[in-house]
């Protein structure tokens, strides 16, 4: 296993979409265990391939208090979300020292596959449905500041941040 360099906004990787997964491989898990490694490490609890520099559709989420229970999502897509909104602070290991408010649908259904290609589908609420977004996001090129009202995005200044 290795700790891998997490990219900095504005890095071009982290607003460029991210490609399908299309071999489920020892390199693949590889990733995911690195990957892993380094959100656990960091601390965090989500990490897409973007933020390390891979344009894969990857991510690695984990919002449990003891960070015993991982989830690896593998070409990933929001099938569903509620109306409700839930209002969040989050922040992003790709942002150090960021965190703001965002609104993101309360609950979502998601469509993901395994290590080994297999797909499944999860219903989550709450943290999970917040992070699951967020990292979802993060592979099609958006970063939370993206989410932000002009208002807040008036309201401070982002150091490393551009077009503000």
């Amino acid at each position: 296993m290795a700790l891998l360099p997490i990219l900095q906004y504005p890095d071009p990787a982290l607003t460029s979409k991210a490609e399908t997964v299309t071999e489920f491989n020892e390199e693949l898990r590889q990733l995911a265990s690195d990957m892993a490694e380094t959100m656990y490490a960091a601390p965090g609890v989500g990490l897409a391939a973007n933020q390390i520099g891979i344009l894969k559709r990857i991510v690695v989420i984990d919002v449990s208090d003891d960070k015993s229970d991982l989830l690896v999502l593998v070409n990933p897509e929001i099938l569903s979300h509620t109306e409700e909104l839930a209002d969040f602070e989050e922040g992003c290991l790709s942002l150090k020292g960021l965190y703001e408010h965002v609104k993101r649908p309360n609950g979502v259904t998601v469509r993901a596959q395994n290590l080994d290609g297999q797909f499944f589908e999860y219903s989550a609420t709450g943290i999970l449905a917040v992070c699951s977004q967020h990292e979802i996001d993060h592979l099609d090129g958006v970063v939370f500041i993206d989410h932000l009202s002009r208002l807040q995005k008036r309201s401070r200044s982002y150091k490393n941040c551009t077009n503000f």
